[in-house]
């Protein structure tokens, strides 16, 4: 029996979702990057190479250290990876050339001094490297804001001995969670026409733009018929949580097993109104809200407890009591995940096996 509180895996239901994504995109004729910020896990990112994924997307240079090492001994192709956040500062751009040794690395950049950067670095190091213009096209937290600035920095790749241009990002994170599907779209629509004008600038002056990266879980489908990109990076379709199931719904892009829960424990069931579980504030991630209880959604309500309990309103059945166990939706499933060491595979009742969290608290 585990020790509770612990992050636990449908398998079948993993699995099934990896198939599903990679079968959605493969139709449509699209690239699939699954994002390793969701799982943060070599098992999991296996997975997803062996369903036909062209390679992995990863938030940060010491998340993609640890599961492309841990690949290396798990899975016999040289993995294409790309960094999807911009690095600043001299002693970052050396460990992402130390990582584009062990893999066909791809980084992105959203300003000339990024470029320099990554220029010195790969010319000392004698290696040459691919890079991506990052666009903001909308959210505001990186990219170039436009045409403009996105010349300045593909130049400046294109001058260098060592750099090659190889495309543009447009990650729409503010587009992922809007819960009206006809908002979602539009407010997509309007994502990509920011992207679409960089390209279109870009490829006016002679720039190939190859690559057009992009793209999530709740906007999956929505990208697929826009057609600007050629390359999804969705990540939380493996798991899902309730922030995408409140958003999304039976929209298409919602059609996705909840596969990962938080097992926990009634460890005290003294009052009359409600009892107390092991799961408080440091088993979950609290961004989005509160956690739902699997099979009781419409009538116990979780409460946080504190740190380390939760509270659970006991519900038209009286159902919960001293021992029982309960599994929780989580609220969030990518910054809970990180909390783990372990997530444990289940096949119903039973556990079958274990994935390892490689990338735990990998955030620099």
């Amino acid at each position: 029996m585990l020790s509770t509180p612990a992050l636990v895996c449908d398998l079948d239901l993993l699995v099934e979702n990896v198939a599903s994504m990679a079968t959605r995109t493969a139709r449509a004729g699209i690239a699939l990057r699954p994002h390793v910020k969701s799982h943060k896990s070599a098992f999991v990112a296996r997975h997803q190479l062996e369903a036909g994924a062209a390679g992995l997307a990863f938030a940060k240079v010491s998340e993609a250290e640890a599961v492309t090492a841990r690949l290396r001994g798990h899975y016999p192709s040289r993995i294409s990876a790309l960094l999807t956040s911009p690095i600043a500062g001299s002693a970052l751009a050396k460990r992402v050339v130390d990582l584009g040794h062990g893999c066909d690395l791809m980084v992105v950049v959203d300003n000339v001094g990024g470029v320099d950067e990554l220029a010195s670095a790969a010319q000392e190091a004698n290696i040459d490297l691919s890079v991506l213009c990052d666009v903001d096209v909308g959210f505001g937290r990186t990219g170039v804001v436009g045409p403009s600035e996105a010349l300045r920095v593909v130049d400046r790749v294109e001058a260098s001995a060592r750099l090659r241009f190889g495309g543009v990002q447009g990650y729409g994170g503010h587009l992922q969670h809007v819960a009206d599907r006809d908002e979602r779209r539009s407010a997509t629509s309007e994502s990509m026409e920011r992207l679409r004008r960089v390209v279109e600038a870009l490829e006016s002056h002679g720039h190939d733009v190859n690559l057009r990266t992009g793209g999530g879980t709740g906007t999956s489908e929505i990208d697929i018929e826009l057609g600007l990109l050629n390359e999804l990076q969705c990540g939380s379709y493996v798991f899902m949580d309730r922030e995408y199931r409140d958003a999304l719904g039976q929209d298409a892009e919602g059609r996705f097993a909840q596969s990962l829960f938080i097992e926990a424990t009634v460890i005290s069931d003294n009052q009359e109104s409600f009892v107390t579980i092991d799961a408080g504030l440091k088993a979950m991630a609290t961004d989005a809200g509160l956690p739902l209880v699997l099979g009781h959604e419409g009538d116990v309500i979780y409460g946080f407890f504190g740190d380390e309990h939760g509270l659970l309103t006991r519900g038209t059945g009286d159902a919960f009591h001293r021992g029982d166990r309960l599994a929780l939706v989580p609220p969030h499933c990518d910054p809970t995940v990180d909390k783990y060491d372990l997530i444990w595979l289940v096949r119903g009742d039973v556990v079958v096996g274990v994935a390892h969290v490689d990338a735990r608290g990998c955030s620099q």
